[in-house]
């Protein structure tokens, strides 16, 4: 018990330091089933096989996760950490893939002539990319939101704002998806790191990545848009 001027330990020590209850899994969870639902409604030429294929896969990985730890992600089972990176792995194949044929398509002309159609698929395409990449900083950083919630690893793999101005900052704030999908947005649009910071060779491997099938596709999409145009 801390009394005026003699803090407890805990009181010290800001939440994403020590060991909390643990994020809850709805955001991460609504992103995606967000993701799985463009990969449905994406045009034929830019699906990884039949229709359902990564839509279904990645619909059973998350119903798994989710009966196993519904409510908050404080569990470390092996196993559970090895079905979320391998829905990881099924939702970064489904980008990968449509990507990759978006640029094909582009290059070869193969792409619909239609701009409104062209836009619309380049910006389903680019909204994945966002998301995907945010649930990969999410699901890595610190080994996982379990490890996070225990507290494994204190080295962090991105410097947050909150991390470098604790006075500024709720004692109580830990990185949640929220952070990790604005840290994808910004880094999906500016191309380069704004306010968070990568600490870890995977974190600014990932980022670059990032960067790079974003410019790719804004570029193109917008060049093949205005050229259909004129």
């Amino acid at each position: 018990m801390s009394t005026p001027g003699n803090e407890t330990d805990d009181d010290q020590v800001p939440a994403w330091a020590r060991r909390t209850a643990g994020e809850s899994r709805w955001a991460a969870t609504a992103a995606i089933i967000g993701i799985l639902v463009v990969q449905y409604f994406l045009p034929k030429q830019f699906e990884a096989g039949p229709r359902w294929l990564v839509p279904g896969i990645g619909l059973l990985l998350l119903i798994v996760l989710m009966v196993a730890s519904p409510i908050r992600l404080d569990h470390e089972e092996m196993w559970l950490r090895r079905f979320s990176l391998l829905l990881m792995a099924v939702l970064g194949f489904g980008l990968v893939w449509s990507v990759y044929h978006l640029v094909l398509g582009l290059l070869n002309g193969t792409v619909s002539d239609n701009p409104a159609g062209l836009l619309s698929s380049g910006g389903a395409i680019w909204l994945t990319n966002v998301l995907v990449f945010a649930l990969w900083y999410w699901e890595l950083d610190r080994g996982g939101p379990a490890a996070r919630a225990h507290a494994r690893k204190p080295y962090p793999d991105f410097l947050w704002v909150q991390m470098q101005n604790p006075n500024l900052t709720d004692p109580e704030w830990e990185p949640q998806f929220p952070d990790y999908l604005y840290l994808s947005f910004t880094n999906a649009t500016a191309f380069s790191p704004t306010d968070v910071m990568p600490m870890s060779r995977w974190a600014k491997t990932l980022m670059m990545g990032q960067s790079g099938v974003s410019l790719i596709t804004v570029s193109l999409v917008i060049a093949r848009a205005v050229n259909v145009l004129k």
